[in-house]
């Protein structure tokens, strides 16, 4: 029999039933606290048989930081790029133009996230949540830094220096690994902009947005995104330096300074990367 939560196995779940309850707990003995500025990043099957499912691990999180603190998760929508860049999986030639002339415009509320998991994909939409104007690399938030956080994303570099990871830079936050490793750690690429081989990897991308009501395919310049080498960094940050780690249901959890975790990858990259 399948978990109605989850969808994992009944017989895999070892006795441990996750509730709101258990998974507030177990965050506020990771060290999430009221008030803190918080990036999450998760999978939802790694936490085992979740009581409410998605919903349960937004609301806790939500209730750990409370009405001053802010919650943030990425709501990428990769499928809103240009299509010859595409590799997983790539589409034949001749589907291009038709993709280009018939992919809806990046709508905030309509436009669904893609591969960023249940859990975020559900918070996007919640009540009182923000997401970013970004066509392909939007953000959602929620608190007391929620607007800004999210507004003033710009369409060029959009992990860089307009983005809401430069803003949450500023704010001093947290990022929060629950289930997933850093291979999934957005944050990593805001020290890609600040690293200083990123002038040589500047490209062209595209997606449509509208523009005083009417449907645009419009061009954007970007670094080339590199993730690669994130979980070395990962890696490398975790021995040299302090976090926290410990177990929320059934994942592994880690919760780390943002600043500290940028400022790393940025001299990482510069003595490791080689273009």
């Amino acid at each position: 029999m399948n978990s109605p939560a989850t969808g994992t196995p009944m017989t895999t779940v070892n006795n441990l039933l996750v509730t709101k309850s258990t998974l507030l707990r177990d965050l506020q003995d990771l060290g999430i606290t009221s008030g803190m500025t918080l990036i999450v990043h998760t999978s939802l099957s790694s936490l085992g048989w979740v009581c409410g499912g998605e919903q349960a691990v937004v609301e806790a999180l939500q209730q750990a930081l409370g009405s001053e603190g802010t919650l943030v998760m990425p709501a990428h929508s990769a499928q809103l790029s240009e299509p010859a860049r595409w590799k997983n999986p790539p589409v034949p030639e001749d589907w291009l133009e038709t993709i280009r002339r018939e992919m809806p415009a990046y709508d905030l509320r309509l436009t669904p996230t893609r591969v960023m998991g249940a859990v975020a994909e559900l918070f996007r939409s919640g009540e009182d949540v923000r997401r970013s104007s970004h066509p392909a690399l939007s953000f959602a938030a929620w608190g007391s830094s929620r607007d800004n956080v999210v507004e003033s994303h710009s369409l060029d570099d959009g992990l860089g220096e307009s983005s809401p990871l430069a803003r949450l830079y500023e704010l001093d936050a947290h990022i929060f690994l629950l289930g997933v490793d850093h291979d999934k750690n957005t944050s990593l690429h805001l020290a890609e902009y600040r690293w200083n081989g990123s002038a040589t990897r500047r490209i062209t991308e595209s997606a449509p947005i509208l523009i005083d009501g009417q449907r645009r395919w419009v061009d954007y310049r970007d670094i080339d995104h590199d993730s690669g080498d994130f979980l070395a960094i990962g890696r490398a940050f975790e021995a040299t330096s302090d976090f926290n780690v410990g177990a929320v249901g059934k994942a592994t959890a880690k919760l780390l300074s943002l600043p500290e975790m940028v400022d790393f990858a940025v001299k990482w990259m510069d003595a490791h990367r080689t273009s």
